[in-house]
């Protein structure tokens, strides 16, 4: 069940779409038709051994057309259900659910009348995992979403084996359909290489309603509400991954706790990991604010109960791992925090005045910051030891291999190259977890689906809770800290 390496999945599909009726001109380029697919993407949806979910746009009111296929071109016997078209911000959005597929194997796809192609693989069931983790392109010209791509594209060639990618949100930097159009464009070939676990951002949910839900087909049938951002969870391997949404009344509903903890308990994988797009545990500029820090203490009372191995998290544009927490306390047996940097441009200095405020740096196993155009390694001591190798887009990648987890995590130089003139790529941080396999056992087994009544009727006590917190909680340690702050922004004008 291999990620098969770009070129080949590249002449393949190229193959499929010349059987299919595109027209080839003489300069190379491509006639298509006025119903062309656009923004394609190929999600876990439901159960990855079988199913997937698909999403794509045309500029004309169409029918919606998909084709599963066979290694050899042949039709797959799988199970197409198709959503309603609709039109969405002047073009048209075309889902579909493709279930009945068989597990561990290899698939192309088709798109449209001529459409465009691509390619998965179903996960195989074993307790071997290799996938890729990126945050925050966050990118609103073309030329930093095509470097956001180019940062993928190392990672996916560092680890050609990845099954997946995990995308921990802000895909773009405004949801408009200008950014969407240039996220494609620099996107499109790694989007329909693999499938994409995509997890919702500030970026893609606040002020722009509906998107992230009709950019991606996803499992919506628990996620507690849909209008900025999705909650969903999935097995694969001997991995169980719940996957957050952090717009969620700002931060995370009581609802949605619920939902983390049943879901969680309801697993008896070996491996569990949350993946959110606000991180708990951050140096970086949105570590003053409470929403994210109200993370701190609601999601990670959830993660120590139910025994959660690995939370991974964006927002903050900086990389920082934690020592394994529990209890908002360093203990072996605890979960462990990762902030994994940006793919993109937009690069986020520490504020040195939440060190030992909103988070502790005991907590702190690696911090890679960026200041002034230049990396910086934390050491532990001193803020400002620059690094040049650190400045560039990051990526990181997990392998999975039974009772061994192993994350590593690497910065794609912006400007220096190795010796064969490619751009210089650098391992920043590598850890890995073990555990004793077979361990867990389920304690949930029901319903856990929210109603829009139960939703709404939680939402008083939700807002309880982070006012609560808030008010109780950050502001006295804010107004504690704010001279500091003071200091920090007119000494080094960061805030």
């Amino acid at each position: 069940m291999k990620r098969i390496k770009k070129a080949t999945a590249i002449i393949i599909a190229l193959s499929l779409l010349l059987c299919c009726g595109f027209t080839a001109l003489a300069d190379g380029a491509v006639l298509r038709s006025s119903n062309a697919p656009f923004r394609v993407s190929c999600t876990v949806n439901g159960d990855p051994s079988s199913e997937r979910g698909f999403t794509w746009y045309t500029a004309n009111d169409c029918p919606s057309q998909l084709s599963i296929l066979n290694s050899d071109g042949t039709p797959a016997q799988a199970k197409i259900e198709y959503k309603d078209v609709f039109e969405w911000e002047g073009n048209y959005c075309h889902q579909a659910k493709v279930s009945s597929l068989n597990s561990g194997t290899e698939y192309y796809y088709i798109i449209g009348e001529n459409g465009a192609a691509g390619i998965f693989s179903t996960d195989d069931g074993d307790d071997r995992l290799e996938f890729v983790v990126v945050a925050d392109v966050q990118a609103s010209s073309a030329e930093n979403f095509e470097k956001g791509a180019d940062t993928v594209n190392a990672a996916l060639a560092m680890l050609p084996s990845s099954e997946f990618i995990v995308n921990l949100g802000d895909f773009t930097n405004d949801s408009t359909n200008e950014e969407w159009d240039l996220f494609d464009g620099a996107f499109s070939e790694i989007n329909t290489s693999t499938t994409l676990i995509p997890i919702t951002g500030n970026h893609d949910g606040f002020g722009c309603e509906y998107w992230f839900k009709n950019m991606f087909c996803l499992d919506e049938s628990e996620s507690v509400q849909v209008r900025n951002g999705v909650n969903y969870s999935f097995d694969y391997g001997n991995c169980h991954f719940a996957v957050i949404n952090t717009n969620d009344m700002l931060s995370i509903t009581l609802a949605q706790l619920k939902w983390l903890k049943n879901d969680l308990n309801s697993s008896d994988k070996d491996w569990k990991i949350v993946c959110a797009h606000k991180s708990p545990y951050t140096l970086g500029k949105d570590g003053k604010w409470p929403d994210a820090m109200y993370l701190q203490k609601s999601l990670t009372k959830v993660c120590d109960e139910c025994g959660v191995d690995l939370v991974i998290s964006g927002h903050d544009h900086q990389y920082l791992r934690t020592k394994p927490l529990k209890g908002n306390k360093v203990d072996e047996s605890g979960t462990v925090y990762t902030l994994c940097g940006t793919a993109g441009s937009k690069r986020y200095e520490v504020r040195s005045f939440l060190a030992d405020s909103f988070t502790k740096t005991e907590f702190i196993n690696t911090l890679i910051i960026q200041k002034d155009g230049y990396g910086n390694y934390w050491n532990g001591t001193d803020w400002n030891e620059t690094d040049e190798k650190n400045i560039g887009g990051c990526f990181n990648t997990v392998s999975v291999d039974g009772g061994n987890l192993t994350f590593s995590s690497y910065i794609l130089s912006d400007e220096l190259t190795d010796e064969h003139g490619d751009r210089l790529i650098t391992k920043t941080d590598s850890f890995t977890l073990t555990k004793e396999t077979g361990k867990n056992t389920p304690t949930f087994d029901g319903d856990n689906t929210t109603s829009a009544a139960a939703y709404t009727a939680g939402l008083l006590p939700s807002f309880g809770a982070f006012a609560a917190y808030t008010f109780g909680e950050w502001l006295p340690t804010f107004l504690f800290i704010l001279p500091k702050i003071i200091k920090v922004y007119i000494e080094e004008d960061t805030f």
